[in-house]
Order: C-alpha cells, then structure tokens, then sequence
C-alpha cells in the first residue's frame, strides 16, 4: 500500500478544552463567522480549535479534487459543502469538516443559505485530514449526526470509513464513489507528491473514465 512519509514537525496548531459550555461554543463560532481558521468541534463540553497549515490544507485539497473529477466524470451529481459548520444541540455537537460533499442527498440541501441538523440531512461525505497529534477524536461526532462515510487521511494512509449501527468501520471500497477504494486513494495521494499537479489531475480523470470504460 502506498503511503506518505509525515514531517517530524508540528503542520497545525492546536488546542483542546474541556468543560466549555454550548454558549461559549456558539459565541466563538459568532465572533469567528465568516473566517476559514481557526476550526472548532466540539463535543459535550470538548472543544477543540485549530489553525490549519499549508500542508494540512494541500492535503484537503487533494482528497477534494480527487472525489471532484471522479464524480464529474461519473455524473455523480454533488454539492462541495466546503468547512461548513455543523451544530445540533440537543446532541451537544458541532463541527467544521475539512471539506464535505452531499452526493444522495445533493437536492435535499439545494437553494439554501444554512443548514440545520435537527431537519436538514448530515453530508454523505467528510473529509477528514488528521496528522496532528494528539486530536480530539471527531468520528464520535460525525457518527453521532449520522454521517455515512468518512474519508481519513492520518499523513501516511487513507482509511474509508463506514457508519454502522453508531462506529464506524473501514471499508475496501467507497460507498459514495462507485469503484474507489482506499487503496486507490492511497495512491492517488501518492503521486500527487510525484507528478506535475496539471499531469496528476489528468491521471485521475483518465482514471475515471477507464472505470466507467469497463
């Protein structure tokens, strides 16, 4: 399996509480609204913030863009819901995803300007680049408002990671993306640290197209 070789240095800075209340939690998020860092989860009086490096941002990326080009190919229609933020407080929850797609559930969220958890449906996919230790575990908070699939890149491999029952467990193989498995992941970020990053996008719509060519 493929594998990336993590640096020896810190890639993000960050801080975890404990005993916040959901009012803290809610006035940090208002007095932060409209930045891209730091990032909060918070998870019954746990909160974690962050400031996302380059590096930890190259990552993201990259896992977007894969899954983009797949599903544009592939005709899997979709909305990036980027770093949206995630709250349900009757669950004492919330999160900021790295990135996030809705695939199934795309038209559900069409037209509007916030989403609310106690009605409106979690993303189908999170993105989840954690190489920064030690971490709040967020998979307790992504299981808990029902997200389906998670995609975590820990800086040496990519694990798809599917909810069952309230856990969740890893997967060969994509349920949002039909034909993708961890090990192709793994090997798509691989390259991307090989190959012009033009050549490298092109490698993985070809990629897709010899999929959907069988």
């Amino acid at each position: 399996m493929a594998t990336m070789t993590r640096p020896p240095e810190p890639i993000a800075q960050h801080i975890i509480l404990h005993n916040i209340s959901w009012t803290t939690y809610q006035r940090l998020l208002a007095e932060h609204e409209g930045r891209q860092s730091p990032r909060f989860v918070y998870d019954r009086g746990d909160l974690e913030i962050m400031v996302l490096s380059f590096e930890h941002e190259q990552f993201n990326r990259l896992l977007a863009d894969i899954f983009t080009l797949i599903a544009v190919e592939m005709e899997l229609e979709f909305t990036n819901a980027g770093s949206t933020t995630f709250n349900r407080q009757d669950l004492a929850r919330g999160f900021e995803p790295d990135t996030c797609f809705y695939i199934e559930h795309a038209d559900d969220i069409t037209g509007k300007k916030r989403i609310d958890l106690a009605t409106d449906p979690p993303p189908d996919l999170v993105i989840e680049v954690d190489i920064t230790s030690p971490s709040l575990d967020k998979l307790p908070v992504y299981a808990a408002v029902g997200v389906p699939e998670v995609w975590h890149f820990d800086g040496e491999r990519i694990v798809i990671l599917a909810l069952t029952g309230d856990t969740y467990t890893a997967q060969d193989q994509s349920a949002a993306v039909p034909h993708l498995t961890s090990q192709q992941l793994s090997d798509f970020i691989s390259s991307s640290q090989q190959m012009k990053h033009v050549a490298w996008l092109r490698s993985i719509r070809d990629w897709a197209r010899h999929q959907i060519g069988d």
